[in-house]
């Protein structure tokens, strides 16, 4: 074996490396977690932020990297090919390309590649110096091949500088879509990842205690009456009228009476309910959850008002409310919560008609839009355009929804049958 072949054969062995190292860096790179390396940064981690500066400019990135692959590989080839041509004569094109396919595919591509995937934020770390340099040094050659890649596209019309708006929030919700684990405890994850996103995305007027269902009292009663009323109250917050429920003069908390019945002795005639509640806080029914959230922050206050755009009260909203569209169904003590689902031996639902559809969506992982409506009964309202009477059937986004009880022109109680057992009733009946 003369020297020249020994050059060759070292040389060829040297670029399968480097061809290697750039398949793997790309795909580490390409994999890598940028939430691990941006938390790793900030506890000060060097390597994780020299992977965050390479990964703030992907196209350079990918760029330098294939461009570095592909000069290997054509050297390596032409290599090959030059020694093998010297040894079997013309036919060594055919054997130098078989065998420069086999070695390169296997150990310069999905070797590397594999062991890249199921390592990526390590071996991110470890590459980053070096992909670095690479980068840097082919950055001319890389930004004219960027421009050409952009004026190609252009031609058919792809713009790829405008991200979509939201893409990085639908990216989050389909990792969230694919969170895997135990069947129950993943259902409760994904709720709450869910609804955290969806807060920015949420009215107030979605969550809010309705009106008909908010516990007020009058102060034109007795003082007595009043005190009694609230101490039987299940609630510590209470609003308070006068004349009409529209007119709202403040809020009383249980904490507040006892101590001020404690300073008069119990005497209930020096009493003055009004002096010692809250100023009521009013907010417009178009106010975004997250936004509320802060407010109630920043004010330290747990309860307010919502108004419509003509002032009428419409209902209230607390931070309890906001806190249970994240978390879920928050009971204490004093609670006498139904959740106004029940599940049917064959398998539907009986659900009450002012259950929200955020909450079926987030509990059942159930399939139903609120763009138009927030409750069951809302639902039904807006597909059938009409009040429906007890007894009627309706399939609305592959749901079979029954109305079981209907009182005045409100829908209480909805039997909710899902897609799979709607079509398999469907398929029995026929």
């Amino acid at each position: 074996m003369t020297i020249g072949l020994i050059i060759s054969l070292i040389g060829i062995f040297i670029l399968l490396v480097l061809s290697a190292f750039f398949s793997g860096s790309e795909t580490a790179l390409t994999a890598v977690s940028p939430a691990r390396m941006h938390s790793a940064e900030k506890n000060g981690d060097k390597r994780a932020k020299l992977v965050n500066k390479i990964l703030s400019n992907k196209e350079r990135m990918i760029g330098g990297l294939l461009l570095g692959n592909n000069i290997v590989n054509i050297t390596a080839s032409s290599l090959a090919a030059g020694m093998l041509i010297a040894l079997f004569g013309d036919s060594g094109v055919v054997y130098a390309s078989a065998i420069m396919t086999v070695l390169v595919v296997i150990f310069s591509e999905v070797l590397p590649k594999t062991y890249a995937l199921h390592h990526a934020n390590t071996m991110a770390r470890f590459v980053s110096p070096i992909v670095y340099a690479v980068i840097y040094i082919f950055a001319p050659v890389t930004a004219v091949i960027t421009k050409i890649v952009r004026l190609s596209l252009a031609v058919f019309g792809v713009d790829i500088s405008k991200v979509q708006a939201g893409a990085h929030l639908e990216m989050l919700r389909g990792v969230i879509d694919m969170h895997t684990g135990p069947e129950e405890d993943v259902q409760k994850q994904r709720a709450m990842l869910r609804s955290i996103l969806d807060l920015a995305d949420v009215s107030v007027d979605e969550v809010m205690i309705h009106r008909k269902n908010v516990v007020m009292l009058d102060l034109d009663e007795q003082i007595e009456v009043l005190v009694d009323e609230i101490m039987k109250c299940p609630y510590s917050r209470i609003p308070l009228y006068r004349e009409s429920p529209d007119n709202i003069v403040g809020v009383i908390h249980t904490k507040w009476l006892l101590r001020e019945l404690k300073s008069v002795r119990g005497d209930f005639s020096q009493i003055d309910l009004e002096e010692i509640a809250n100023d009521p806080w009013f907010i417009p029914d178009t106010t975004i959850l997250y936004d509320q959230l802060q407010a109630f922050r920043d004010r330290g206050e747990h309860f307010a008002f919502i108004v419509d755009e003509y002032g009428s009260f419409e209902g209230i909203v607390t931070l309890e409310d906001i806190l249970e569209e994240i978390v879920g169904e928050i009971t204490d003590e004093h609670d006498n919560h139904i959740n106004g689902v029940r599940v049917q031996p064959n398998g539907s639902y009986m659900v009450n008609g002012d259950v929200t559809i955020r909450d079926l969506r987030r509990e059942l992982d159930w399939e139903l839009p609120d763009d138009d409506y927030c409750t069951v009964a809302g639902l039904l309202l807006y597909e059938t355009r009409q009040i429906p009477k007890a007894g009627q059937k309706f399939k609305f986004h592959g749901f079979q929804l029954e109305v079981i009880r209907r009182q005045r022109n409100q829908i209480t109680l909805v039997r909710i049958t899902p897609p799979q057992l709607a079509v398999s009733a469907e398929a029995s009946s026929q």
